[in-house]
Order: structure tokens, then sequence, then C-alpha cells
């Protein structure tokens, strides 16, 4: 048997929209990042009143959010193409299993011969409180 024998028969189904979302996510994910490092680029090229460290201490929490945002999209579009990917995988042809080895019987041991025989369970005692 080959390693990936598919199981005869089997029908696949047809692509959805996790095909969409796997080839938009290329464009989403470098438009996102370009979005999020707009407001830094407009940041610089706006004339700011103030002192310069003033400015500068703007235009650096700007670059923070930017940086922020843009981290926060790719984890999106990960997590998004994670989950399309899982969706494609799992609508794939179906392959034939390994076989293992199965331990069976056609009749079942003897109460006293089975090597974990279930025992009783004993409660434990309850515990009382004294009185003082």
């Amino acid at each position: 048997m080959t390693p990936f024998t598919q199981l005869p028969g089997f029908t696949r189904s047809p692509p959805g929209l996790e095909r969409a979302i796997l080839r938009r996510l290329p464009a989403v994910l470098v438009l996102g990042t370009l979005a999020s490092a707009l407001p830094s680029l407009v940041a610089r090229l706006f004339p700011w009143q103030g002192s310069a460290v003033e400015v500068a201490t703007l235009i650096t929490t700007i670059d923070i959010y930017g940086i922020s945002l843009a981290i926060l999209h790719w984890t999106v579009v990960f997590t998004l193409a994670i989950g399309a990917f899982t969706v494609m995988v799992m609508k794939g042809p179906a392959y034939v299993a390994d076989a293992y080895p199965l331990e069976d019987s056609e009749t079942p041991d003897p109460p006293g011969k089975q090597a974990h025989a279930a025992r009783p369970v004993r409660a434990a005692p309850a515990k009382t409180r004294q009185r003082p």
C-alpha cells in the first residue's frame, strides 16, 4: 500500500469561501500594512506647532499606534489563513488510515481472569466536627 492511498468512492466537496479568502489574503496583508503605516507618514509630513520635544513625542506615539495596528492586522490575517487552510484540507480527498492490530477475541475472558479487574471503591469515612 502506498503512503497516500485515497479512499475509493469518496466524493470531494466543492471549493467554497475558503478558496476566495486564501486568494485575497496576500492583497489584504499588503494593503492593510500600508494603511497602518500611512498615519506615520502623514505625521512626518504635517507641519506641527509646538516645541521639538512635543512634536517628537506626538510622532513617536503615532508610530507606536501604527506598529501595534500592523501587528494586530498581521495576526488577524494569519488566523484567517490558518482557518481557511484547515477548511480546504478537510474538504480534500479522504485517505486510507494506517492499519493497527486489534486485540480482540470471540468470547470475553471470565471475570476472575481479567488482567485489570475493577476493584470496588470504598468511600472515605466522613469527618465529624467535635464540639467543645
